[in-house]
């Protein structure tokens, strides 16, 4: 379901305060702030497309170090049901025993 971005429109003929709404892409576009009932105008705006990311983005993004700086623990697969830390806080060892 897209969101859409609408400007209140002013006495002035000037955009106003701007909100945000989910709408069916079949929906009417809105004329007047559903809560306000002021006349309103629909934003265009720059659409969020999924983007393609090569292996390098990937691993750069999931790397220890980066993770490490966002504050994300990441844990490896070590064996025998046990996890050790390669990044962030928490304990050192998780193990399923």
């Amino acid at each position: 379901m897209p969101l859409y971005v609408y400007a209140v429109i002013q006495a002035d003929g000037s955009d106003g305060e701007t909100f945000e709404i989910l709408q069916e892409l079949d929906d009417a576009v809105l004329t007047h702030h559903p809560e306000s009932g002021q006349p309103v105008r629909r934003l265009i705006g720059m659409p969020n497309t999924p983007r393609r990311w090569t292996d390098s983005q990937a691993k750069s993004t999931l790397s220890p170090a980066n993770l490490d700086r966002l504050g994300f623990a990441q844990y490896k697969k070590a064996g025998d049901g046990k996890y050790e830390k390669t990044a962030g806080g928490g304990p050192d060892v998780i193990s399923a025993d």
